[in-house]
């Protein structure tokens, strides 16, 4: 997946004329801010469809921060206004010492595997990015702003609303209400599971008021098999030469294990992780070798269970999660993924290599998680994982491609407004 770059016609410019002659400044979008959650899988999103615009080196990064420890863990489920002002009497009332109160930024990983350094990390601010939008628009032209997540919403539908001639705004990942606050909203077709005779079976018609969203998508919403991300063959291609000297040399097939944590709508514990590994073991007089990695939301109960039944066997190696990461490594260099059934991002990221994907646990799926994993099935993109697959017989498939598709959907809705993107 390459950045995306329109196609213009000849033009003044072409022969060194200055913009201000086919358009002016106020016509061209060179830049972007993105606004992100704190949290990789959003966060990615927005980044990777920066960068299939060809805008990696033209934005920055804001984020949207919630106050942290104590009782604020069990505040997520509010607004982040609610949230913050709770936190703000409660701190004075002394109810809530034990949490902290550092705005310090986490970092996210990047394309390395490594993460993006705290200074380019700034609180989100509508005032700020509003004002920059408008003293910026004479020079720079409109800005374009990529948010993602529950907890950007509302900056991102409030920057549009204070700046709309200036700004062209994206939200990425359905907004359950009020689309109309966007100029362009990115989200994965099982977001509109709730619409699907299946999902209105199951639930009762004095609540089908309240599950949201409420209507089809019209022209302003793209949708998307799975989760946009920064993968594309460029980044594939860096990685496998940086990883070179270590997964090169390892026996054929590769089969990379990656496993998540329970969500919302796929509840798993230490069977699964049991279950996994007697799979693995099945499969492993097939495998030339084995890579398995956990994240973040891995559960000990989980991992604990994997590293038991498998760390001891020659062919397996398992990260310890100590840097360098070799996740980008392993898409790169892996022979076929093994990927749990929590996780849409790491299972759209695999699926981006064209490889065999084999899913553990789609079963356990509930609601929109379930027709995500049907609509994969139904494209021959993945395949259950049942410990009987022989791991050296390959398959392929149209590799997913959201994230270029996106773009190119972008690139459509601002030659609507009459702008054009010009990285």
């Amino acid at each position: 997946m390459k950045p995306i770059r329109l196609s213009l016609p000849e033009s003044p410019t072409a022969v060194g004329v200055p913009e201000i002659f086919e358009g002016g400044a106020h016509s061209v979008v060179r830049r972007a801010v993105v606004i992100g959650n704190g949290f990789a899988g959003s966060e990615n999103q927005s980044l990777g469809l920066v960068r299939a615009l060809g805008l990696s080196d033209q934005h920055v990064l804001y984020r949207v921060t919630r106050p942290r420890g104590g009782i604020n863990e069990w505040l997520h489920w509010l607004p982040v206004w609610l949230h913050k002002f709770l936190y703000y009497v409660m701190t004075k009332l002394s109810i809530c010492s034990r949490a902290t109160r550092t705005k310090k930024l986490s970092p996210i990983p990047s394309e390395n595997g490594s993460s993006v350094g705290l200074a380019s990390i700034l609180e989100a601010d509508v005032k700020h990015i509003v004002n920059l939008a408008r003293d910026t628009y004479e020079k720079d032209g409109p800005l374009l702003v990529v948010a993602s997540g529950r907890d950007t919403i509302s900056v991102a539908s409030s920057i549009k609303r204070l700046a709309s001639e200036k700004v062209f705004v994206i939200q990425i990942q359905h907004p359950r209400s009020h689309l109309n606050r966007f100029d362009l909203v990115i989200t994965p077709r099982h977001d509109y599971y709730a619409l699907t005779p299946e999902a209105q079976e199951q639930v009762p018609h004095f609540m089908r008021r309240w599950i949201t969203p409420q209507e089809p998508p019209d022209e302003h919403v793209v949708l998307t098999t799975g989760a946009l991300h920064q993968i594309d063959f460029s980044m594939l291609r860096n990685a496998a030469s940086a990883w070179h000297e270590e997964l090169a040399p390892l026996p054929k097939p590769l089969l990379v294990v990656n496993v998540g944590g329970p969500a919302r709508y796929c509840r798993y514990g230490a069977d699964l992780a049991k279950q996994l590994s007697d799979f693995l073991l099945s499969v492993l007089a097939t495998c030339g070798s084995v890579r398995i990695s956990f994240s973040e939301k891995t559960p000990q109960k989980v991992s604990s269970v994997i590293i038991k039944e498998l760390a001891y066997h020659p062919k397996v190696y398992i990260w310890d999660g100590e840097e360098p990461n070799p996740y980008m490594g392993h898409l790169a260099w892996g022979d076929a993924f093994v990927v749990t059934a929590d996780s849409v991002s790491m299972i759209s990221e695999a699926c981006t290599t064209g490889k065999p994907v084999y899913v553990m646990g789609a079963e356990r799926c509930k609601w929109k998680l379930s027709a995500f994993h049907k609509s994969l099935k139904e494209r021959g993109v993945v395949r259950p994982f049942t410990g009987s697959e022989d791991i050296s017989e390959s398959w392929s498939y149209p590799p997913l491609n959201d994230t270029a598709e996106a773009a190119r959907r972008v690139v459509e809705a601002l030659a609507q407004r009459d702008l054009t993107l010009r990285p």
